[in-house]
């Protein structure tokens, strides 16, 4: 059944489902936070406002209304925000309370409102709004949400909820391109993350789906180095303007307290401080700035009434701490690989390589890229392995970008890639290290095959478009009508090229081979080639049916 009207016990459960879900990921959030303005860390501080916010929701019974749940929510949350992630939240939450006022049920269209009028709400609250944070992120789901909902008046619940997370994910993955700190650090923003979670545990609640782990996906899938958490390396206490974080609640407010009063205060700390949010409740405000005189801030805040909840704390030193913290944790050797398919991942992985860069063939990562891998080692000595011909001047100027010492080894394939990999061995020094893998790497001989994209005359072969092409270390030395013909001929001449008895030759397999078909080429070759042991791997790559080497 399609759900298109919204009753107060589901709003109550989705609410559940958002808090939970970010309960459970607040670490994971924690890890993407941009220093120098760690406010307690962002996912740790939005999971404390949605815990406050859902305080209430759990002794509410199935027959309570969607204002009732809204009232709830917004109050808890204004109450229990911590830090300016958290802040900005209960303002989101405020907005749709205005929505929900006196509302037994909810239309998709009216939660469509809701959101509009909670990103209005959260803009107004945040002295200086910046783009490419929690604020554009809701925005953009907003604008979207409102427009979705004028072209199609009869659209479910599920289908909203979808296009929310769509629209959300586009403008988190958009954030570092608006706010250049984010691109500096190597991270999507973390508040505007934490938001899209909530809507996730949504969703979850909706379609009764377990609620995802995000440290475990982003260990399994490799997530893109930008949503790995920020590199510290980049900041130090100096980049902190201001020092103190301060956050507290105004009550008891004075007789007549009014809006030119609630102007007169942001407007103080607006000129004494940044990161200023100042949220009104029916009969308190909630204040958080970032300031280096936080005695003057609450002396002026006086004025306006009594304070309460008081919280201040050095950014200066939890900036330290962290810094010592990842000294502290420094290893010797750090290993980063440029791959493409999640088998030649797997194999990199299974030879101690610490970080992975998806790339390769049409897809070289940028500089900044490898920068960012290298900064997430935290290691003294970090060896790089380009893997492609086109990513090995990347890999040098990244090496000199950073703090540590980079060792790009020149691997032009994966096989080589591989062979460098295997190599290492961390008892051994850095020199005996760097040798060994510069002669494995040096030793294997490379091939590929794959299809050309192009009629062409190469080495003395008339190549039609369509045509199977053999390569050995990136040159071009067969073509062929199918691909076992290819490399049939290619493994004979690297064969005949490594000179050895008793070769082995591995076959790595890429996305558009089965693996029944890989297993059947490698007992061909092992037919043909008596003295050789074949090996076929599941490599996963795209555009090559086959890497291959010779050692």
């Amino acid at each position: 059944m399609k759900i298109q009207t919204i009753n107060g016990a589901l709003l109550r459960d989705l609410f559940l489902g958002g808090a939970a879900n970010l309960e459970k990921n607040k670490a994971y959030i924690d890890s993407l936070n941009v220093f120098p303005v760690p406010d307690g860390d962002t996912g740790t501080n939005m999971s404390m406002t949605m815990q406050g916010a859902i305080k209430d929701l759990r002794s509410m019974p199935d027959t309570v209304t969607v204002g009732q749940v809204m009232d709830a929510v917004s109050l808890g949350a204004l109450k229990n925000a911590r830090g300016n992630s958290g802040v900005i939240l209960s303002q989101l939450f405020r907005g749709y309370q205005q929505i929900c006022k006196g509302q037994e049920t909810i239309s998709v269209a009216m939660l469509a409102d809701a959101l509009e009028t909670g990103t209005n709400a959260a803009y107004k609250a945040v002295l200086r709004p910046k783009e490419g944070t929690i604020l554009t992120v809701s925005r953009m789901i907003s604008q979207a949400s409102v427009a979705l909902t004028k072209r199609k008046k009869s659209i479910s619940l599920a289908d909203f909820l979808d296009s929310m997370l769509t629209v959300g994910q586009e403008a988190l993955d958009n954030t570092p391109n608006l706010l250049p700190v984010l691109k500096e650090a190597g991270v999507v923003d973390s508040g505007g993350f934490g938001l899209l979670t909530v809507y996730r545990g949504f969703k979850a609640v909706l379609s009764g789906e377990e609620l995802p782990d995000l440290a475990q996906e982003a260990e399994e899938e490799e997530l893109p180095e930008e949503n790995e958490g920020a590199n510290l390396d980049h900041f130090s206490t100096e980049d902190i303007e201001f020092g103190y974080c301060t956050e507290f609640f105004i009550v008891r407010l004075i007789e007549g307290f009014s809006e030119d009063d609630l102007a007169k205060l942001r407007d103080h700390l607006v000129r004494v401080g940044d990161s200023v949010v100042v949220a009104a409740g029916d009969d308190f405000v909630k204040v958080h700035v970032h300031s280096n005189c936080p005695g003057k801030i609450l002396q002026f805040a006086m004025r306006f009434g009594e304070l309460d909840r008081l919280k201040i704390e050095n950014m200066r030193e939890q900036n330290r701490q962290l810094i010592e913290q990842k000294k502290r944790n420094e290893k010797e050797y750090g290993l980063i690989a440029v791959s493409a398919g999640e088998g030649i991942d797997d194999i990199f992985r299974s030879f101690s390589v610490d970080r992975i860069i998806s790339g390769g063939q049409t897809m070289n990562p940028s500089i900044d890229t490898i920068v960012n891998a290298i900064d997430h080692c935290n290691a003294r000595n970090v060896f790089v392995l380009p893997n492609n011909s086109n990513i090995i001047l990347a890999a040098q100027q990244a090496q000199n970008l950073c703090s540590c010492n980079v060792i790009v080894l020149p691997t032009k394939t994966i096989p080589q890639g591989i062979a460098a990999a295997m190599a290492f061995n961390p008892e051994l020094s850095l020199d005996e290290n760097q040798t060994n893998m510069q002669e494995a790497m040096n030793v294997i001989v490379s091939g590929a095959v794959t299809y050309a994209i192009r009629e062409t005359h190469y080495n003395g072969n008339d190549i039609k478009e369509g045509d199977i092409i053999g390569i050995i270390d990136n040159d071009i030395v067969a073509v062929a009508e199918n691909v076992n013909d290819a490399v049939e001929q290619i493994v004979k001449k690297m064969i005949e090229k490594r000179g050895i008895d008793d070769p082995i030759v591995n076959l790595y397999y890429g996305d558009a081979v089965e693996e029944e078909d890989a297993e059947a080429l490698s007992e061909r070759l092992q037919d043909l080639f008596e003295d050789a042991e074949c090996i076929a791997t599941r490599g996963g790559q795209p555009l090559y049916y086959y890497y291959l080497s010779v050692e």
